[in-house]
């Protein structure tokens, strides 16, 4: 199932001053700089409320959310193409806002979240591991999921589910390939082994069973 998308107003004001003495003064005001690029129209350098660009960006629909930005009288539609992060604090310390238009297809990448209760491996002592967590996407704006949710509920052991299992809606194409492995069910001695199959070598009397269980482990946690 995905998820929608939906259009967030945020409003910005243009700048005159660039350079990095001007933009730790504004991000102390609690401001971030940035720059409105693409569409067919010269770049405007910006800076946009902290406060309000972080509630824009972790709605729903995340970083790929498709932003109606005000400026000086002019509204443009924009997605988030870079942001910048101060390496100690992780706070955004600049960003790159792109002109989109509404029937104009580009790429993106979006969460992917398993959801269900796999009942069937949890009787059977497993799990499921998730081995792709973004699905790269091609979409118009107002199309791009905010996520897609795969569900594990009907996953039995040793099962996998590959990015060729997804549907998508509407006109959303997927950028990767079919035979990537998006989650598999693991059993307790590793992918796919039937109950005993993993017990033959212990059973045996053979060997020493601290062995046997390091190698277990090994097998588990290399997939």
């Amino acid at each position: 199932m995905v998820l929608p998308m939906p259009d967030i107003k945020i409003k910005a004001e243009q700048r005159t001053e660039t350079g990095s003495a001007s933009a730790r003064r504004l991000r102390r005001l609690g401001k971030i700089p940035g720059v409105i690029y693409g569409g067919g129209v010269d770049p405007i350098a910006v800076t946009v409320e902290a406060r309000a660009l972080r509630s824009a960006l972790t709605s729903d629909a995340g970083l790929n959310a498709l932003l109606d930005v005000e400026v000086g009288g002019s509204s443009h539609l924009v997605v988030t193409r870079e942001l910048q992060r101060n390496p100690v604090k992780g706070t955004v310390s600049h960003i790159d806002f792109q002109v989109v238009r509404r029937d104009q297809v580009i790429t993106a990448d979006i969460p992917v979240n398993l959801v269900g209760e796999p009942t069937q491996v949890n009787l059977g002592g497993g799990r499921v591991e998730q081995q792709l967590f973004t699905l790269p996407i091609k979409a118009t704006p107002a199309e791009i999921p905010s996520s897609v949710e795969v569900d594990i509920s009907n996953l039995a052991m040793g099962g996998t589910i590959k990015v060729s299992d997804l549907v998508l809606a509407g006109k959303v194409s997927i950028e990767a390939d079919g035979d990537i492995t998006i989650a598999v069910a693991i059993g307790a001695r590793g992918v796919g082994q039937a109950d005993g199959e993993g017990d033959t070598g212990a059973g045996s009397g053979e060997g020493d069973p601290e062995s046997h269980g390091s190698s277990g482990s090994d097998a588990t946690s290399s997939n």
